[in-house]
């Protein structure tokens, strides 16, 4: 397939029959205003249940941290987790789905969908054959592997084992991202995200049952690896009967010479470095803490911040980001220039209409969140500062991850792959040298790095595309990111100051943290819409269409 802009004969006919991108005319500007409204809706939609999932994925750290603290031989899990999290990445479900789903989507635009099917049901099989053989061999070199981070928990042997429990959520993801590919594609997103609900639960209760009657330290980190391995045999399953549905199903066959099938593992090599690249930061970021910092507190410390980081990253961004994906795949499949950047544009000021004042609240409130949440059992008070420190330093590079996480997929969706994996490769070159200088300055300087990295890999997104698409709505982007900075200047400083003067009366038991900390988000969310309604913010305007159309449903 070639994307919206291929050949000088193309782009000349679109200069034509496409209406200027200077002059924007009424009608389009109307299209601009009802995408905004579909957008809306469909992530507030997706955002409610990613939000249930989001607060049981916190639950959940919640209770491995009263268990676990954040100190000692967690990190040998932590350490063991990151290593099948990490293959996932290269082979499993973000990378094939990314890759799958351009392909497939084509497929069902032309009317094709008995091939579409064809090549889902082949794709099912060799993923799930690979991705087995790989476990088998990873289960053999796994201590090879984990002496790469040297003796992460002072337990290298506990690191070991528990990555060998862990490794067979890779094949278990690989089929799965095909499933959730599929659902996608056809715009059933609910069931896809109920999935990690019950990942959550089942780790949760798995935890509450079986660590409290393990007698040491290394059965209850086991009881917690296979936890984990239940809820993602539970996830893979769970949307298996939505297919059925569909005008087709997944047949056991393997069809070598359908050219899109090999489409697509073209496409996965790319994407795979791509995220590969992206996730193995994490890697990095985890070798500096485990070897040059302190072994025992601080890999485990950026991954409890980590957990809490995704929170507003998977509500809002990835919502939006996975909405979009299947309409910026059946636009580039169009070859329509206008509808796709007018998409992307409208991405970028709904991420930073969401994300812009949750990094200012997050950084400024980074203590009283870490007490509230994680600050109970055996996660004690004097490692608090430590986590927090290491959580505002995240929140700076809050917005620019949600870019790129669009940025990526919108390039994924014209299926010109080697791109975001160039600025990925680039990206893990400056994240590891700003790692290497700032690790002296403790924990933080880990995320600190990893937030610089990703405003330079925005940058970067940002001028391709422009040169791809060659405008992207610049001037619209900037002037609601401007409107919506100076929107959260308020906010930051309502969220501190009415947490500071609750904190003082109410003191630091849990539900006086509950009743400080709750009350500041909420003061500041009201802030936060009230200056963006004088601001005359154009996202606050869709989001309030979108509750009109609510009220009158």
């Amino acid at each position: 397939m070639r994307g919206p802009e291929d050949g000088t004969k193309g782009r000349s006919q679109r200069r034509n029959c496409q209406p200027s991108a200077v002059h924007r005319p009424p009608y389009t500007r109307r299209v601009d205003e009802k995408s905004g409204r579909r957008l809306a809706r469909s992530t507030a939609i997706f955002s409610l249940v990613t939000t249930l999932s989001r607060i049981l994925g916190l639950i959940r750290e919640v209770v491995a941290s009263y268990y676990f603290g954040v100190g000692g031989k967690i990190n040998a899990f932590t350490v063991a987790f990151q290593v099948p999290n990490l293959f996932r990445a290269l082979v499993a479900d973000f990378a094939l789905s990314a890759a799958f789903v351009p392909v497939f989507t084509e497929l069902l635009e032309k009317g094709d969908r008995k091939r579409a099917w064809r090549v889902a049901s082949s794709l099912f099989w060799l993923v799930l054959l690979f991705l087995t053989a790989l476990t088998a061999l990873f289960i053999m070199v796994a201590p090879w592997i984990i002496r790469l981070f040297g003796d992460p928990g002072g337990d290298r042997a506990l690191a070991i084992g528990l990555s060998r429990v862990l490794f067979p959520i890779v094949a278990l993801l690989g089929v799965s991202g095909i499933i959730v590919g599929i659902l996608n594609s056809y715009e059933r997103f609910t069931i896809p995200a109920l999935s990690p609900v019950f990942w959550n639960v089942a780790i949760i209760v798995g935890l509450v049952i079986g660590v409290p009657h393990a007698h040491t330290i290394d059965g209850k980190l086991y009881v917690y690896a296979v936890s984990v391995l239940a809820g993602t045999i539970i996830q893979v399953l769970l949307p298996l009967p939505w297919l059925r549905g569909l005008d087709g199903k997944l047949q056991v066959l393997i069809d070598w010479r359908d050219p899109a099938i090999w489409r697509v593992l073209r496409l996965m090599v790319p994407v795979t470095l791509g995220l590969g690249l992206i996730n193995f930061n994490a890697v990095v970021d985890s070798i500096f803490a485990s070897r040059l910092i302190d072994p025992t507190l601080s890999p485990t410390a950026i991954d409890r911040v980590f957990r809490l980081y995704m929170l507003p990253q998977g509500i809002f961004s990835v919502a939006i980001t996975t909405v979009l994906f299947p309409a910026l795949s059946r636009l580039a499949a169009r070859n329509d220039r206008v509808g796709f950047r007018t998409t992307v544009s409208l991405g970028l000021r709904q991420i930073a209409f969401l994300l812009i004042p949750a990094s200012a609240v997050t950084a400024v409130l980074a203590e009283p969140i870490i007490r509230l949440v994680y600050q109970r059992g055996a996660f004690h008070p004097g490692q608090t500062p430590v986590v927090a420190g290491a959580l505002a330093a995240f929140s700076a590079g809050l917005f620019f991850n949600g870019v790129m996480l669009l940025l990526n997929r919108a390039f994924f969706s014209l299926q010109e792959n080697w791109i975001p994996t160039a600025v990925a490769l680039g990206n893990l070159g400056l994240n590891a040298a700003l790692d290497a200088a700032f690790y002296r300055f403790g924990t933080w300087g880990i995320p600190l790095a990893t937030s610089l990295a990703n405003v330079a890999g925005t940058i970067a997104l940002l001028l391709l595309m422009r040169r791809r698409l060659g405008r992207i709505d610049f001037g619209e982007i900037s002037s609601s990111a401007m409107r919506i900075v100076a929107a959260s200047s308020p906010v930051a400083a309502t969220a501190y100051f009415t947490w500071a003067g609750l904190d003082d009366g109410l003191g630091r038991s849990f539900a006086g943290q509950l009743i400080s900390v709750g009350t500041a988000l909420a003061a500041s969310t009201a802030v936060y819409l009230l200056a963006c309604r004088s601001l005359k913010v154009r996202e606050l305007g869709a989001l309030l269409a979108l509750r009109d159309r609510l009220k009158d449903a």
